[in-house]
């Protein structure tokens, strides 16, 4: 059986490492105690609402305040734990910015609750790993190279934790904005294709409408031609009758 973060260490290894690994792990319990202890509703609502939050809060594992390796049965009972806190019936001195935390929170264990996005949040913790420890060789090389030693600040246990910690907020936040970039470019893209259909519609619409009129108007274009035939061959007509015409001879006066 996997041993959890809750697990008392190993009472079978040797007494050194039991002694060591039970400090350890009481040390780990008492800061668990200690920070559930001092985060009161009020504190906790201040804590999903701190500036920017906007950014910490695309973390799931930030909001619920737990382990990314935390199992997803733990997962459930901090999630219950902490939307009980947070709950605006629980803070009607406070309700707008409770119900706020208490959405932040939901989303959150949504988030873990689904099996994919819940992989897509592990391997953005995993990203972050990789990433430390690839820098954590080349800070070892550099330092090597430089006669300081192959010791870093990150062989903390804690310091090297709170470097994946920084780096994977990161990740998250160049992700969202990537999402929004990607989410701007798309709205542009609809708008300009809706342009072009309006366009395309309004060309359509005087196109018909001139149609119509051109068919509503033929019938008078087809008349008047023919009233213009018309009165040409009148006119030719009279032209010819008054090339025929001959006046009469003048006759001279006889006296």
């Amino acid at each position: 059986m996997a041993t959890t973060n809750d697990d008392p260490p190993n009472g079978n290894a040797p007494p050194v490492e039991r002694e060591t690994a039970f400090n350890s792990f009481y040390t780990e319990v008492k800061e668990i105690e200690k920070r559930d202890s001092v985060l009161t509703p009020k504190q906790q609502i201040d804590r999903l609402l701190r500036p920017g939050s906007t950014y910490f809060n695309l973390n799931p594992f930030e909001v619920l305040h737990i382990d990314p390796d935390t199992a997803i049965e733990d997962a459930k009972k901090k999630y219950r734990r902490l939307s009980i806190l947070v709950h605006p019936d629980k803070n009607q001195d406070d309700v707008e910015r409770a119900q706020q935390a208490f959405e932040i929170v939901n989303k959150a264990w949504k988030t873990l609750e689904n099996e994919d996005t819940r992989k897509k949040c592990m391997d953005v913790i995993e990203e972050a790993r990789g990433r430390t420890d690839l820098m954590i060789e080349e800070k070892r090389k550099r330092q090597k190279k430089e006669g300081k030693g192959t010791a870093v600040d990150e062989d903390d246990p804690e310091k090297y934790k709170h470097a994946v910690y920084v780096l994977t907020m990161k990740l998250f936040a160049d992700m969202e904005r990537k999402r929004r970039d990607l989410e701007i470019r798309d709205t542009e893209e609809r708008k300009r294709k809706r342009e072009a259909e309006i366009e395309e519609e309004e060309t359509a619409k005087m196109s018909k409408e001139w149609q119509k009129n051109f068919e509503e108007s033929r019938q008078n274009r087809v008349d008047s031609w023919k009233a213009f035939q018309a009165g040409s061959t009148k006119k030719v007509s009279k032209t010819k009758k008054m090339k025929g015409f001959k006046p009469p001879k003048h006759k001279a006066e006889t006296r």
